[in-house]
């Protein structure tokens, strides 16, 4: 309907006023974006303020309002429609470790002051932190790639450069976390601000201060900081609510839960109008309340991935107990309950052995005969089964008294997950490195740890290069390069240093 709106709004000169100031109207009832998007409030009491139809759309000007309201209301009702996410996937990225730096006391009247380089600064971690106002992983459509502080440098005086900031990624409660590269789950964050560590910063770099001993009192060379921590992650949401409704498309669960209620899912007369998990919380009369999940409806198959809700089943495996709405007014009712339970078990075997409330909906529609006769085939399958009406609020009362109830009785499940330890989370060390043949007298040899080292060396600095050196001949890299099948006299080119090769 946006997209309707939007042609015509762009040719609205060929509509006349009244039929233009309608149109919109009619739109904006029709529209969810209202209450996400307060802007589209103010547009349209602008246009309910003018006298007549006539002279508020004469002028070319209120014209070029519509179009441009026409097309804000195209875009937020685009945005409205796909507010829920419950998977997503993520880079991040923590914060390196600022470089110690070689700098030397240099003050009146003080003699030999020494080495004064002070250390790098710590980079920033990344942690993810669980936010119960959060229910979808919305957010991560449009930021997918995080980025910690990075340590600043260490200064002269001994100073130490600054710490990175931590950066803190909030998400729903119910995220569940993967680590794609081993397929290993790393965390399940279920309690509101419930902190996990994924990405460790790297540890700064030491001065040349920190080098000192007696017997080498004025060292020239200093340490780079270590790396961050580069991984990609999978979210997955399993929404953690109290109840969970379930039933085949249209049975009215939409309604239902907009009654019980402060949720406004869409509501219309025909299949599949929900197509997203709605969470709604009812307010009990001692003040406090629980969360009830809507699901998409589920058809035959689910399991197998037929339809849309087997793609949420995960958000009610959670819940203390199932409402299952049966529209009484469809075919065979009897078959279609049956059909989503034998979907359920096909699932996982704890959702389907999960306590439930049968709610026979859409009474109204019904003689009290068949009424009767529904109540009596479903006593067979469960003794808790109520006849409601969730279009005309009939029964509603009796039947939340009970689910109140029962949410009092049953306690929360213990739904554990087996979570791997998560050792890549503090692991800085990227000392592998790799050899390449660049021509037939040149060779290149790279990895992060020769990298950061060759950047804090000073080739002018004899020092600097003997130390290097042997940290070259710690790492075997000189083996390495014997067994790529170097000769004396061949070039070695480890980032900006490149010297020659003699055994």
């Amino acid at each position: 309907m946006s997209l309707s709106l939007l042609i015509k709004a762009t040719f609205s000169c060929f509509y006349s006023a009244e039929s233009l100031f309608k149109m919109i109207l009619n739109h904006f009832e029709q529209s969810s974006c209202s209450r996400r998007f307060p802007l589209t409030k103010q547009f349209t009491g602008l246009f309910c303020s003018a006298e007549s139809y006539n002279e508020f759309f004469s002028d070319i000007l209120y014209k070029f309002l519509f179009i441009i309201f026409s097309y804000y209301l195209f875009y937020a009702n685009l945005i409205s429609m796909t507010t829920f996410l419950d998977k997503a996937k993520i880079k991040i990225l923590s914060g390196r470790g600022g470089n110690g730096i070689v700098a030397w006391r240099r003050e009146k009247y003080v003699d030999k002051g020494g080495p004064a380089g002070g250390d790098g600064g710590r980079g920033g971690s990344i942690y993810f932190i669980a936010d119960e106002s959060m229910t979808t992983l919305m957010d991560f459509k449009f930021q997918s790639i995080f980025k910690a502080e990075n340590g600043e440098n260490g200064r002269p005086k001994n100073q130490h450069g600054h710490g990175g900031k931590d950066l803190y990624i909030k998400v729903p409660l119910g995220t569940v976390v993967k680590d794609i590269e081993n397929d290993k789950i790393i965390a399940d964050l279920t309690h509101h601000e419930q902190t996990v560590l994924v990405a460790k910063g790297g540890r700064g770099g030491r001065g040349n201060a920190r080098f000192a001993t007696a017997q080498k009192r004025a060292p020239q060379f200093c340490e780079p900081g270590e790396p961050g921590i580069e991984r990609e992650l999978e979210l997955e949401l399993k929404l953690i609510a109290d109840v969970g409704l379930l039933g085949m498309p249209n049975a009215g669960k939409s309604t239902l839960i907009s009654v019980i209620s402060e949720a406004k899912p869409k509501i219309a007369d025909y299949p599949f109008t929900t197509l997203v998990p709605h969470l709604g919380v009812v307010k009990k009369p001692s003040g406090d309340g629980f969360v009830v999940a809507d699901i998409p409806g589920l058809i035959e198959g689910a399991s197998e991935g037929i339809g849309l809700g087997h793609e949420f089943l995960r958000h009610v495996e959670r819940c203390r107990f199932l409402i299952h709405v049966i529209d009484i007014t469809g075919e065979d009712p009897v078959s279609n309950y049956q059909k989503i339970n034998e979907e359920l078990k096909k699932h996982s075997q704890r959702l389907g052995n999960l306590y439930q409330i049968i709610a026979l909906n859409k009474i109204d529609s019904v003689d009290e005969e068949i009424r009767e006769e529904y109540l009596k085939m479903f006593k067979k399958y469960s003794p808790d089964v109520f006849l409601i009406s969730a279009a005309t609020k009939e029964n509603i009362k009796p039947f939340m008294d009970f689910v109140m109830q029962k949410v009092e009785e049953i306690p929360k499940p213990e739904f554990k997950i087996d979570i791997d330890e998560d050792l890549a989370a503090f692991d800085n060390d990227d000392s592998d490195y790799a050899i390449y043949k660049i021509d037939k007298n040149t060779y290149s040899v790279e990895g992060g740890k020769l990298i950061r080292l060759a950047n804090v060396t000073d080739t002018r600095n004899i020092d600097q290069l003997y130390r290097f050196q042997n940290i070259l001949a710690s790492m075997n890299v000189y083996e390495a390069l014997k067994q790529a099948g170097i000769k004396d006299g061949d070039v070695v080119k480890i980032g900006h240093i490149q010297f020659d090769y003699y055994d």
